[in-house]
């Protein structure tokens, strides 16, 4: 069985910073890309950045461009994202995904797209607020 498992998640001032991570089961975890979304409260979900399986190619959305770094630990079969300078506006609830699609270059792999993503994880919540 397929699993993701976000933690991480909690509450935090502007400017500070949070580091979530997705444990993943179930699949041959080096063979594929993984994302993490967003969804905030009366929004729709967002890509916020997306790892090649091994770690080459990396993307962001632009608005958390220079703030978050999404790296993996493909021995631990985990993804991390840290988030730093965090803003109001990057509350929300946060789930990691993968396609379950292999490419052959990875450049394709980035970013993840929700239509094509085939397993969620549960999210975890991220509240920024003073």
């Amino acid at each position: 069985q397929v699993q993701l498992v976000e933690s991480g998640g909690g509450l935090v001032q502007p400017g500070g910073s949070l580091t979530l991570s997705c444990a993943t089961s179930g699949f041959t975890f080096d063979r594929y890309a993984i994302g993490w979304f967003r969804q905030a409260p009366g929004k729709e979900r967002e890509g916020v950045s997306c790892i090649s399986k091994g770690g080459g190619v990396v993307a962001y959305s632009d608005s958390v461009k220079g703030r978050f770094t999404i790296s993996r630990d493909n021995a631990k079969n985990t993804v991390y994202v840290q988030l730093n300078s965090l803003k109001p506006e990057d509350t929300a609830v946060y789930y990691c995904a993968t396609d379950l699609i292999i490419h052959a270059d990875d450049r394709w792999a980035c970013p993840l797209r929700e239509g094509n993503v085939e397993v969620w994880g549960q999210g975890t919540l991220v509240t920024v607020s003073s």
